[in-house]
Parts: structure tokens; sequence; C-alpha cells
């Protein structure tokens, strides 16, 4: 039976992995500049540069969609925080750090272009994001408990890499604006290939060692939040994003757990040891219990919709368009 690694063998022995996963991210990579995003044309000086400041009537976002672009440029922004994590776990030698310092790149990208296109449609307040971004940055990121070393980082990073690029494809359908759903879907294309280069190396891991990858894929799944949850008003942001599709249990459990689960195939697998069986067994009843709490969820969402409905129509409002 196979022993446990400790920390160092893991990095050694998924180096060469992290290697050629590098090599290919480059190769498959479509290299693209912000400015190419952005509605140039539309912008105008503020105040201080003899304009004039933002009113909310500039803005040509919902509520929802603006809400939904805030979130997801401060998870973009708090990139330092992020990049802290992971060369903790990771370090800077080596194919591990060549990855850390591409990944940081792009991730840094997404941030600059979502920043560019709010400021120049006047989308949002720019002094209230500025405030915001004080807070988070300076908050920074803290791991889940129970996270420990690469295996709980790069099964922690596969998830959220996976639910980031739904919640940015959803937030420019809402958007209403095929400028913003451009630029969504060109950073989305992003996360989805860093979400398959951290959910290969997670499968190199059962490969190594199937019982620690295992046990980590239990503990983050079952353990896992966003990593913009000590934001500000986030239980806020989040009821009104999972009300309009942005990012909600249903796609969590079925564009985001069932794919990578399936992909790692931890259901099918034979070579797990007493204590991955364990971690298994442990697992497929959560995922039992997650399936009964989205049918419950979807319930509760569909009656206080169809409320909420009721109260427009009574006031003679205009339906409210909840995105699929």
């Amino acid at each position: 039976m196979a022993r446990d690694l400790n920390e160092l063998e893991l990095l050694t022995e998924l180096e060469p992995v992290v290697a050629d996963l590098t090599n290919r991210h480059l190769t498959v990579t479509k290299n693209w500049s912000p400015h190419d995003y952005i509605p140039w044309e539309e912008g105008r000086n503020f105040a201080n540069m003899g304009g004039e400041d933002w009113d909310p009537s500039q803005s040509k976002l919902s509520e929802v969609a603006k809400t939904a672009m805030i979130v997801n440029l401060l998870t973009e922004d708090n990139l330092p925080s992020y990049h802290r994590t992971i060369q903790d776990n990771f370090g800077l030698d080596g194919a591990w750090g060549t990855w850390v310092g591409r990944w940081t790149a792009e991730e840094n990208r997404h941030g600059i272009a979502m920043r560019d296109y709010l400021m120049v449609t006047r989308a949002v307040d720019p002094v209230e994001l500025e405030r915001l971004r004080m807070i988070v940055m300076e908050r920074g990121v803290n791991a889940p408990e129970g996270f420990q070393g690469v295996l709980d980082q790069v099964v922690y990073v596969t998830i959220q890499e996976v639910a980031t690029r739904v919640s940015h494809r959803q937030t420019g359908k809402v958007c209403n604006d095929p400028i913003a759903d451009q630029l969504l879907k060109r950073i989305a294309a992003d996360e989805n290939l860093h979400a398959v280069f951290y959910r290969n190396i997670t499968e190199a891991g059962f490969e190594i060692t199937p019982d620690q990858a295992m046990e980590s894929v239990l503990e983050i799944i079952t353990s896992f939040d966003m990593p913009g949850s000590g934001m500000p008003n986030w239980r806020r942001h989040g009821v009104l994003m999972v009300k309009h599709g942005i990012y909600d249990l249903r796609q969590h459990l079925d564009e985001v757990l069932t794919p990578v689960l399936t992909k790692w195939r931890v259901f099918e697998r034979d070579d797990f040891g007493p204590r991955g069986e364990k971690a298994r067994d442990q697992l497929a009843e959560y995922m039992v219990k997650l399936e009964k709490d989205v049918l419950k969820f979807e319930e509760r969402r569909a009656h206080l919709l169809e409320r909420e409905a009721k109260k427009r129509e009574k006031a003679g409002l205009a339906p409210e368009v909840v995105p699929v």
C-alpha cells in the first residue's frame, strides 16, 4: 500500500506534471490585451480633471449586474493575497514558480480589464469601488479551516476557478451589454484553462497518492466557500446573485462539482486504501445531501419569485427578468 508523501515529496513528484501542463497552457492560451475590450469613446474626465463626477443615472447596468461586476472585480483584485497563499504552498522554484508567475499575470489582467470597463462606462460608483477595494485587499484571503498543503490547494483552486468561470459568464448575460458580455466571456475562457491546469494536477495527485488526494477532495468540497466571502455586504450580495442565477447551489452541483468529480473518477477508482474508501463514502453521503438541498433551494426560490411577480403585477410593473 502506498505511503503518504510529505509536502516536499509531493512538490517533487508533481513538478514534472506541472512543467508539462505549463507548457501545454502556454501553447493553447490566447494572449489578449484589456484595451481591446474597452469602449474608450464612452470615457470622459471626472470632476478633479474638469469633468463631471459619477452619478447613479449614468450607469446602464441593473442593480444585479452592478453587484455581480463589483463582486467579480473585487475577487480578481485580491490577487496579491491569492499569490501569497499559492506561493506558500507551491514555492517559487522550478516549474511551480513559473506557473505561479504566469497565473498571477493572467489573473491581474482580468482585474485591469474589468476595472477599465467599469470606469469608462461609469457603470458603478468609482469612489465606493475604491473604498471596497481597500477593505478587501487589507483583509486579504484566509485559507479555509482545515486547509493543509499542496493537495488541498490544487483541489480548492480547481473548484474555485470553475466557479469563477460560471460567475463571469452569467454576469455577462445580466449586464445586457454586448461589450461586457464579450469581455467576461474572454475572462471566463482564461479561468477555464486555469481550472483545467489545477484539475489535471489533482488528477496526477490521485495517481501518486490516492488516499491523500481523496481526503483533500472531501475536506475542500465539504467546506468550500468562494474567495469573496469576506467582502463587505457579502451575504446581501450573495443572496442577490443567487436569486438571479449568477451563481447558485444548482450551478455549484451541476456545473462545478459533478464535472470535476467525474474527471477524477472519484466514484469509479479501485486504488483506495481504507482511508480513501472512508473519505469517498463520506463524500458520497455529502453529495446525496447536497442534491436534496438543491431541490429545496429551487423550490424556495421558485416560490419567492412567484410572490414577487405577483407583487410587481399588482403594482403595474413589468416582470423581472431572471436569466437562466
